[in-house]
């Protein structure tokens, strides 16, 4: 186990080292340690390997912020220029939030962006505003179309949260699990992964994990997932004008920049009500749904952000687990960019 504070210190000496400018660092830090506590393993600094060799190769550039293309109304365009994902989402969450402000909704759209980490950490960093928050985002073709076997849409992830502490928080794949999920798997050593988690290469579900890596992960809900993938595709870069589906790179795909496109939409609830009402409503909302008696098999029903409100929790009081294999490979990067390693991962 080690300190949340000690890993995000840790973590943003390691960006830096690599390359990142200081308060760029700390935010890479933040969204990734975040991730951790919630229990979100796959999205936490399991994801510096993948990171640190990007800016290594050139993948990325950590020197920039991007700029905004185009400002109409609450309507914005932003281009990253390859930049960190987590700065280009930074920026268009305050352009959304901005916008909001001004004239009640708040729509920001990014092309030339790169992986920015959990979607939950941005729509939460709009609803702090007293903003509805949603955030959406393609990614790398990895997942083939329902009835297909071939990649053409990311796993796409889309999120929404609300103002008020814990009661709603959505952040979700479209595909049944991410695939980072899949990858940890594989880092840990273990060899299946559970039913309906992906497909081999000729479109059949598997449980063995290199099948799955061959494969693609499967569409939640079948046809419904490539649908709802193809929305955030639709918002996020046909929009932008950003790399729509097979244009994309990815993290694992050295010598070409990933292309990510993303988009945010901040809703100013002040504009529809006091904004004490409307958490209010969200609080009787929840009440709603969580006193609803359990299915069989169950103890509870559980809202979205639950589990990991839960595990962060447990997490910031405990500490965060940190796998052997993960530490190890994090203490030789530690050691070649001249950054001490935590103690815990002796």
């Amino acid at each position: 186990m080690i300190g949340a504070e000690t890993l995000r210190v840790f973590t943003r000496r390691l960006v830096e080292a690599a390359g990142v400018p200081g308060d760029d660092a700390e935010l890479l830090a933040q969204t990734l340690v975040a991730a951790n506590l919630r229990g979100v393993d796959s999205h936490g600094v399991h994801l510096l390997t993948l990171y640190i060799e990007a800016l290594r190769i050139g993948n990325a550039n950590p020197r920039t912020q991007g700029r905004i293309v185009s400002e109409c109304g609450a309507a914005l365009v932003y281009d990253g220029e390859n930049g960190l994902g987590q700065v280009i989402a930074r920026n268009c969450c305050d352009h959304a939030v901005r916008l909001a402000k001004t004239y009640g909704v708040g729509f920001v759209t990014a092309r030339e962006s790169n992986h920015f980490g959990a979607a939950a950490f941005w729509s939460q960093r709009i609803a702090s505003e007293g903003c509805i928050g949603l955030v959406m985002c393609n990614a790398t073709p990895l997942v083939a179309p329902w009835q297909g076997k071939e990649p053409r849409l990311g796993t796409n992830p889309i999120s929404m949260a609300v103002p008020g502490p814990n009661t709603w928080l959505l952040d979700m794949a479209t595909t049944t699990v991410a695939l980072n999920r899949i990858w940890k798997a594989k880092m840990v050593g273990e060899t299946t992964i559970p039913p309906g988690w992906a497909m081999d290469k000729n479109g059949a579900p598997t449980t063995n994990i290199e099948e799955a890596l061959e494969g693609f992960p499967m569409p939640l809900g079948g046809y419904k997932g490539t649908g709802l993938a193809m929305m955030a595709e639709i918002l996020c870069a046909v929009l932008s004008g950003g790399a729509m589906a097979t244009e994309l790179g990815g993290l694992r795909v050295k010598g070409r920049p990933q292309r990510a496109s993303q988009c945010f939409l901040a809703i100013d609830v002040s504009r529809f009500m006091p904004l004490d009402a409307f958490v209010a409503r969200m609080r009787r909302l929840r009440e709603i749904i969580k006193t609803t008696a359990p299915a069989a098999g169950y103890d509870e029903v559980l809202m979205a952000g639950d589990p990991e409100w839960r595990a962060e929790e447990k997490r910031s009081r405990e500490g965060i687990p940190i796998p052997r294999e993960l530490a190890a490979i994090l203490t030789d990067y530690a050691r070649q960019l001249g950054v001490e390693p935590p103690a815990e991962f002796a």
